[in-house]
């Protein structure tokens, strides 16, 4: 989490792109297979999430649609905020194992930010599906990049 973290605020330094930062991991492990930051307007893609970003690397570094592999092994997916309705999706049908996140998702919205329909079952679906859901990890550090984009009066691209 703390190299999403770190990701995520250098983007808003450097006013690359959004205060969202992403990595998967090989599970289990610690072998890195790519990372993400927001880079909706930098690309002009809608789509340019963190979170899509670093998945669609991971596939390609793999040589696969799925981050699941024949021994049965997955990947972990660490993410700075909670993710919108589309990264969420795209946790389910790239074969994530784990989920890890940061700052809870009202810190998006606070923003103005609009996440789409996220509830509780979405999680709960996650989770019967096989997928591990931790929250809150660093979630302090990642809510100040949520508050430094605030204050250096990032766009709110999609609210």
């Amino acid at each position: 989490m703390g190299l999403a973290v770190s990701l995520a605020r250098e983007n808003v330094l450097q006013g690359t792109g959004g205060p969202f930062g992403a990595a998967v991991f090989r599970e289990p492990g610690i072998e890195l297979l790519s990372v993400g930051v927001n880079s909706v307007e930098r690309l002009g893609n809608s789509a340019a999430h963190a979170e899509m970003l670093a998945i669609t690397i991971a596939e390609k570094r793999q040589g696969s649609y799925t981050l699941r592999v024949a021994d049965g092994s997955g990947a972990a997916l660490f993410t700075t905020c909670e993710p919108c309705a589309m990264c969420l999706g795209a946790v389910l049908w790239s074969g994530v194992s784990r989920l890890v996140c940061g700052a809870p998702r009202e810190g998006a919205l606070a923003l103005g930010f609009e996440e789409g329909p996220v509830f509780p079952e979405s999680y709960r679906y996650l989770e019967d599906r096989g997928i591990q859901i931790i929250r809150g990890v660093l979630a302090e550090e990642a809510e100040n990049i949520l508050k430094l984009y605030a204050e250096r009066n990032g766009p709110i691209y999609n609210g």
